[in-house]
């Protein structure tokens, strides 16, 4: 037997670079193919095994993720896992600005179920309380651009080149609903002020959590640990124990080796964090890039024969992206707040960034001691993260720290003046998530490239005809465009299990199906809109836009 012939019997080799829930997705759909998979990553230990902690022992986990309604492939898998009850009830969230309580957000499923968007509205009638009615009313012309976005490729592209803001004051949206309740509502959905957004992305994104359906809004959280701990450790311990995954941790890939005349990947230069020592992945059969532009644009300029065969990497490498600041804060007593999820906007300490806050002892109620490491539980422990923070970037830590201590979290529970930090934990993410600019659908990386054994995955990667309901900067969204890669490597051949057949992909849930008011409204819509378009008539706002 030729080593050929010993190589084609064996499973495929992939390379997925990048351990978060889009590298974690795709690393499940090929194991359980019987693929061989090397899943490489940066993070000291992206399993999960061991608690990112503090120098003084507690633990820390960067930016506060919520689980939504509809994240039925999330909710699957934890199912799948075996791991119970690891979520909080939904619950509900404020929004404050430097004027006090502007709303609350409840939990739309407790109320009477009522057809989108009128349950939203006879929910919230009374949790605004600051913003006029007349204001709430003007965003009924984003209603029908929603109804609009995906009557045609062309159509959503138009969408996408003009921003946010240019779409909200062309169809009437009051200044004040843009200021009060839109632009906060953005700094921490998208991360970015509607200037700087594409109207489509955005459209979807507010569709998505908040218009589909009435309860669509309605979100929980992890009750103890951390979403690693309880989500990619056991999922590690399946794959690893059961199929053929390799985790490599603390290091990086930094070139993909392409061979210019079969455009094959052969091989993959990395290099540890820790020691700075480089090593050579050998015999890769396929590669998953389950990473953002900043990830990209690196490995796009050490890998120059893929950057020519691929442009569409180079690209989607260019594309901006976003710097976060992640906080936690461990006080000497306890305070009561009404809500455990908060959002910020507006303040001036904040310079432009649009923050949240935490209170991780109401959320994980059950388990504070765990809160404090090895210290005694003393009182209120707060996750706050500060997003489109490029300027907050550049404080210290304790200029941060006080900016929530003395500004921010004050104005909503006076009982926060009194309170002491007895520790601290400020974490920077520079360039850390994908910024989604007017403009920018057409650069975002494709599931399936020009490489047939290169694809993309992450919650900015199209996907194309196997586009998910789940949109926006989104776990689920992330987790099935993973799904979606392992799946496509296997469904065309580029690589195989142990026992692969057409049947080994992995399923993918989609979400719940829009509601009949809004499947009429489309199919009107395309029947009018179609037609005006054949004879060069469009919405203004959309003609503005060229």
């Amino acid at each position: 037997m030729t080593e050929a012939d010993v190589r084609g019997s064996e499973p495929s080799h992939v390379v997925v670079i990048g351990a978060g829930w889009a590298g974690w997705g795709a690393a499940k759909a090929l194991c359980q193919a019987g693929v061989r998979v090397t899943l490489i990553d940066g993070m000291a230990d992206p399993t999960g095994r061991e608690s990112l902690e503090t120098a003084s022992g507690k633990p820390f986990e960067a930016g506060t993720r919520g689980f939504w309604k509809d994240y039925p492939n999330i909710n699957q898998l934890t199912t799948e896992l075996g791991l119970g009850t690891i979520f909080t009830e939904f619950t509900t969230s404020a929004f404050w600005s430097p004027d006090g309580l502007e709303a609350t957000a409840p939990v739309f499923g407790d109320a009477p179920i009522l057809p989108s968007p009128l349950g939203q509205a006879f929910a919230t009638l009374n949790h605004f309380q600051r913003l006029p009615v007349q204001d709430r009313l003007s965003i009924a012309g984003l209603l029908y651009a929603m109804l609009d976005l995906n009557r045609s490729e062309d159509t959503y592209r138009k969408y996408d080149s003009i921003s946010a803001l240019t779409l909200f004051k062309k169809i009437g949206i009051t200044d004040r609903m843009i200021t009060d309740f839109l632009r906060p509502i953005l700094l921490v959905g998208l991360f970015k002020p509607p200037e700087e957004l594409s109207a489509a992305v955005t459209m979807e994104l507010l569709y998505y959590y908040a218009l589909a359906h009435q309860d669509s809004f309605d979100v929980r959280w992890i009750k103890s640990k951390s979403i690693a701990e309880h989500i990619f450790a056991p999922l590690h311990r399946q794959l690893s124990e059961k199929h053929q995954l390799e985790v490599i941790a603390g290091t990086l890939a930094t070139r993909l080796h392409v061979s210019p005349e079969t455009r094959a990947i052969h091989s993959i230069e990395t290099r540890n964090l820790k020691s700075g020592n480089s090593g050579v992945l050998e015999t890769v059969d396929a590669v998953v890039l389950a990473v953002g532009a900043k990830g990209m644009g690196a490995l796009m300029s050490q890998s120059p024969v893929c950057s020519e065969l691929a442009s569409e990497l180079v690209r989607a490498g260019s594309l901006g992206s976003i710097d976060v600041v992640s906080i936690r804060l461990w006080l000497d007593r306890f305070v009561s707040v009404s809500d455990p999820a908060n959002v910020l906007s507006r303040f001036d300490c904040l310079k432009g960034a649009g923050a949240t806050f935490f209170m991780l002892d109401q959320l994980q109620r059950d388990s504070q001691q765990a809160l404090w490491g090895r210290d005694s539980a003393q009182g209120s422990v707060i996750a706050s993260d500060f997003y489109n923070a490029s300027a907050i970037v550049e404080l210290t830590d304790q200029e941060i720290v006080d900016c929530l201590m003395q500004d921010l979290l004050p104005n909503t529970q006076p009982t926060f003046r009194t309170a002491r930090v007895v520790d601290q934990e400020v974490r920077r993410y520079p360039s850390s998530v994908s910024l989604f600019s007017p403009g920018s659908f057409s650069k975002r990386p494709p599931l399936e490239t020009a490489l047939d054994a290169v694809v993309c995955a992450g919650d900015w990667v199209r996907m194309g005809e196997k586009e998910h309901g789940a949109k926006g900067l989104c776990q689920e969204r992330a987790y099935v465009s993973g799904l979606e890669a392992g799946n496509s490597l296997l469904r065309r051949g580029i690589v195989k299990g142990r026992t692969l057949s057409a049947n080994q992909q992995h399923p993918v849930i989609p979400i719940r199906a829009d509601e009949p008011q809004v499947v009429l409204g489309r199919a009107l819509n395309k029947l009018v809109m179609d037609p005006l378009d054949a004879l060069g008539l469009q919405w203004p706002w959309l003609r503005s836009a060229f």
